[in-house]
């Protein structure tokens, strides 16, 4: 339990002190198209730091399939700028210990809106990929990122609870 806590005052952390630098953002010009790089760019800046570290962590594993990075970087865009850390503290909080935490929370002024949208995440991240441009392989595997169907999959699960 301890090293459960400790990872989720960590991922605070990095929500809290997300930055994406200029380098990173030049970089990612280099292989995303327009629309893919204005799909990141609608992402709240955590997410997009997070999704760059999955990046990462995937090259790190010998990672090259570009869906793959892509479902990477990509997998959290449903979240949309407007789900607050607060949101995201409640929906961890709900996994953890009981949906009650959720029953409870809906009645807080915006977190109906913020925990449907953290629920349904996956699915809507997977519409807006397919809708800049990745292929349905990428909405797969995006779609798919909590539950894996293949390597790839698990692949890319790894790397987001890695990060």
């Amino acid at each position: 339990m301890q090293h459960w806590w400790a990872a989720r005052i960590r991922r605070t952390w990095s929500y809290v002190r997300a930055r994406v630098d200029d380098r990173e953002r030049a970089e990612l010009a280099t292989w995303l198209t327009p629309a893919q790089l204005g799909l990141f760019d609608s992402m709240h800046r955590a997410d997009q730091r997070h999704g760059l570290d999955v990046v990462a962590y995937l090259r790190s594993r010998g990672a090259t399939s570009t869906d793959l990075l892509l479902a990477g970087l990509l997998h959290d865009s449903g979240k949309g700028r407007r789900v607050r850390l607060v949101h995201r503290i409640a929906w961890t909080l709900g996994q953890r210990y009981g949906a009650w935490i959720w029953r409870a929370a809906v009645h807080l002024p915006t977190f109906r809106t913020g925990l449907t949208t953290l629920k349904n995440h996956a699915v809507r991240s997977a519409e807006l990929a397919e809708a800049a441009g990745c292929g349905v392989a990428i909405g797969e595997l995006i779609r798919n990122q909590e539950k894996p169907t293949n390597e790839s999959g698990r692949l890319l699960l790894e790397a987001d609870e890695s990060n």
